[in-house]
């Protein structure tokens, strides 16, 4: 088969049915502003798989030989940027507000248990950093609240009664398993202070790994947030810099699903350059020193 050129032209048609077969599996919608990126990243593949026009691509990529193909065009299409303690005004009014008024709600309670979501994690630094400053968190609050019993030795990092579950998903499988991996450069730590690399990492050489009691605390998996199949009673939803990737009909669906995915007075942080103004009135948003994060509304009855 001759190889195709480099810059093979996309017709109209091709364009559209490629367009609506992306909105349709992943919800990312491209728009006159970021068409120009997906012909680019579709030039790219097209290229890989050696075929010889754009409808014989989609032809490929809506087969079930081409579901593997799909995976990589969306992996493709996924702009993985994210750092530890990214946005510190956000981080801050998690670790300083609204974490502190969870722990103080669910013991008043008698519930112990915290459930975390980091959608949209990339290469794991979010959800490291959520389970970072949730363990520096617990150690304090009970430093101020002292058990009414012995703390085991060697002290766990995270104090029982209590139980924490992180989970992490991305929709991009190759930065699944670098979370996975837990593994980070120099360049990667330049935002995590002395004591918390003394505390969670494991230095080998120039590179810094989670330590596995850490790790043992985020579990990675898939998820297409196009699905309904999403993770439910979570305390918190961070999802941030994904639904600029939506059109608006999608992140009101989207929203709207994570309101479901929450816990009776859970919140919700989002990039940010990103707003619920105009999506929904099902949360209050929460403004805290240049930090923003949303809490849903109970509607009684």
């Amino acid at each position: 088969m001759a190889t195709p050129s480099i810059n093979l032209s996309i017709t109209e048609p091709e364009l559209k049915l490629l367009q609506t077969l992306v909105y349709q599996e992943c919800g990312m919608f491209f728009d006159e502003r970021r068409v120009h990126f997906l012909q680019d990243r579709l030039q790219r593949r097209l290229k890989i798989t050696g075929l010889d026009s754009f409808y014989s691509y989609y032809r490929l990529l809506t087969s079930r030989e081409g579901r593997a193909e799909l995976a990589a065009l969306v992996e493709n299409l996924t702009v993985n940027e994210t750092s530890f303690f990214r946005n510190k005004p956000q981080i801050e009014l998690f670790h300083k507000n609204t974490l502190e008024e969870i722990l103080h709600r669910k013991q008043s309670r008698r519930d112990f248990s915290l459930r975390v979501w980091s959608a949209g994690c990339s290469t794991g630094q979010e959800p490291y950093t959520l389970a970072m400053i949730i363990c520096d968190a617990l150690a304090y609050y009970y430093l101020r609240n002292p058990l009414p019993f012995e703390m085991p030795s060697p002290k766990p990092l995270i104090p029982p009664p209590w139980k924490v579950e992180i989970l992490a998903s991305d929709i991009n499988y190759s930065v699944l398993r670098a979370a996975q991996e837990g593994i980070y450069n120099e360049n990667h730590m330049e935002a995590v202070d002395y004591a918390f690399r003394l505390r969670y990492f494991d230095k080998t050489g120039d590179k810094y790994a989670i330590k596995k009691a850490v790790k043992e605390l985020v579990h990675f998996d898939f998820h297409n947030l196009k699905t309904e199949f999403l993770p439910q009673r979570n305390d918190v939803i961070f999802c941030r810099n994904v639904m600029i990737y939506f059109d608006e009909a999608e992140q009101k669906r989207l929203v709207d699903k994570f309101y479901r995915c929450l816990n009776s007075e859970g919140y919700l942080f989002i990039g940010h350059a990103e707003s619920l103004f105009g999506l929904s009135d099902k949360y209050k948003m929460i403004h805290v020193n240049n930090g923003t994060a949303y809490q849903r509304i109970e509607v009684n009855g």
